[in-house]
């Protein structure tokens, strides 16, 4: 099993709708609106490392507002 904290970018007046579609999907542990230098934080998990990737680049990107995001995989 793989996890990660994703710090997500969110575009104006979108962090909390695009907070909420994260936490729907299917992988994501958790996620937060947050003060700070990103919007939303999100702790996700997957089979591998690959798996993470995937659901990061399809699926977490794709909602709409998320702009930038950085994967934090834990060690």
């Amino acid at each position: 099993m793989a996890s990660a904290y994703i710090l997500i970018e969110a575009a104006p007046r979108k962090a909390r709708a695009a907070c909420g579609k994260i936490a729907k999907l299917s992988g994501v542990h958790s996620a937060h609106l947050v003060t700070g230098p990103y919007d939303i934080i999100a702790m996700i998990e997957g089979k591998d490392p690959v798996a993470v990737g995937k659901l990061v680049m399809s699926k977490i990107q794709a909602v709409d507002g998320v702009g930038r995001t950085i994967t934090c995989v834990v060690v």
